[in-house]
């Protein structure tokens, strides 16, 4: 599949680009962006794909995160997608708010007008992304992970729990636990999804965690969380999903952190660990 570049430059003795092609998922231009580390120079490395949370693009984690030069040092490519489908004739929130709509896809399959037109992230993310980046780029397709923030770590886990044969590994940041439960999840789930809460269940983590029947498909996910998050009691809640892991039997690591909040500041803390439980688990 075709893609545009929009800039490159070198990183870290690897190279860093922002690209751009035309999405049949969305019926839309997307944009996403690659770090791929200079092992790649030998061959095929393994890739961690990052989501981002609301109000984010393709940019924020290439570039808040710092991420770049432990991915260097560990051989891992790195790969940001956009946050939702973007352009002329792709409907925004309806009441002009940041949770919902441009840049708060929710990485799901929309199922209701006007949303269904475009907001279909979770094809994006499970079947188009993947074509794109394993046919332009020297990643290997075998051992690729799964990490996100907020509204992406609600993306990873929901995506990488209903598709353990994809991933091989598994984490998230402050994800949005349960969208059922969460003035986020149920505003854009209401939108996207309509009134009848059954349909959301592919779309709530705790849901999926919960009806997991082989706990084995990873041995160790793990979820960073600050405790001084503003959107920790009423948005986040960590704690369903802990109960929800612990009904079903998977190996949740839940890591609460004094003292950090929701911003990147947090992630760049955290970022190594992170890397290195994808590279350990990929092969790197």
């Amino acid at each position: 599949m075709k893609i545009e570049t929009l800039s490159e430059t070198n990183c870290f003795g690897g190279r860093i680009g922002f690209y751009r092609h035309t999405s049949s998922s969305n019926n839309c231009d997307m944009q996403f962006s690659v770090f791929v580390p200079p092992q790649a120079a030998d061959g095929k490395v393994p890739v961690l794909t990052f989501l981002s949370g609301l109000t984010c693009t393709e940019e924020n984690f290439m570039v808040k995160s710092g991420a770049q030069r432990v991915a260097a040092e560990l051989g891992l490519m790195l790969v940001s997608p956009d946050t939702s489908p973007r352009g002329e004739g792709v409907p925004d929130d309806p009441d002009d708010d940041y949770d919902f709509g441009l840049a708060a896809g929710f990485y799901l399959n929309a199922t209701q007008e006007p949303w269904s037109q475009h907001y279909h992230m979770y094809d994006y993310i499970t079947q188009e992304l993947p074509e794109i980046v394993f046919g332009n780029f020297p990643g290997d397709a075998e051992r690729h992970g799964l990490t996100g923030h907020s509204m992406g770590g609600h993306g990873a886990l929901t995506i990488g729990l209903r598709n353990p044969g994809m991933y091989r590994s598994l984490s998230a940041f402050a994800p949005i636990c349960t969208t059922l439960h969460s003035p986020w999840g149920r505003k854009a789930l209401g939108y996207y999804m309509g009134s009848d809460t059954i349909t959301w269940h592919d779309y709530d983590a705790c849901e999926v965690a919960r009806g997991v029947s082989d706990p084995s498909i990873y041995d160790r996910i793990l979820v960073d969380q600050g405790a001084d998050d503003p959107f920790l009691a009423e948005q986040l809640k960590p704690e369903l999903l802990k109960a929800a892991c612990s009904e079903s039997g998977l190996p949740l690591e839940l890591r609460i952190h004094e003292g950090y909040d929701h911003g990147y500041y947090f992630i760049s803390t955290f970022i190594e660990d992170h890397l290195k439980h994808h590279a350990e688990r990929l092969g790197a």
